[in-house]
């Protein structure tokens, strides 16, 4: 049997999206699930904050070069993100919901930037 090892950015951002998923908890927020993918793309965490779903990307980026991780999220990335939310809703069933950002300079819960309703 061969064990396949993801690479290190792979897992850099694994690591990154459990420490969003642990800040967020923190906040009160309630884990739904983590990297939701379908034919439109991945969502990496959707989260319910009291009677809303709240659809999560996050950014991890060292460097601010090329504008840093929220300019990342231009608007080809925010369409995928939007049509993979509404085929979750038309699955689970439509409610209040929403688009939050989580910015990181490393897998650090120091280092975490919260950008509620971000688009």
């Amino acid at each position: 049997m061969t064990l396949k090892i993801k690479p290190e950015h792979l897992q850099q951002g694994l690591a990154a999206e459990k420490v969003a998923a642990t800040f967020l908890q923190q906040q009160g927020m309630t884990l739904i699930a983590k990297n939701f993918s379908c034919k439109y793309g991945e969502i990496d965490l959707i989260m319910r904050d009291a009677n809303s779903l709240v659809f999560i990307e996050v950014r991890l980026r060292r460097n601010a070069d090329f504008g840093g991780a929220a300019m990342s999220i231009n608007p080809s990335k925010q369409g995928k993100l939007a049509r993979s939310a509404e085929y979750y809703l038309q699955l689970h069933g439509n409610c209040a919901c929403r688009f939050d950002v989580i910015l990181m300079r490393s897998a650090d819960i120091n280092t975490v930037e919260w950008i509620q309703n971000a688009f």
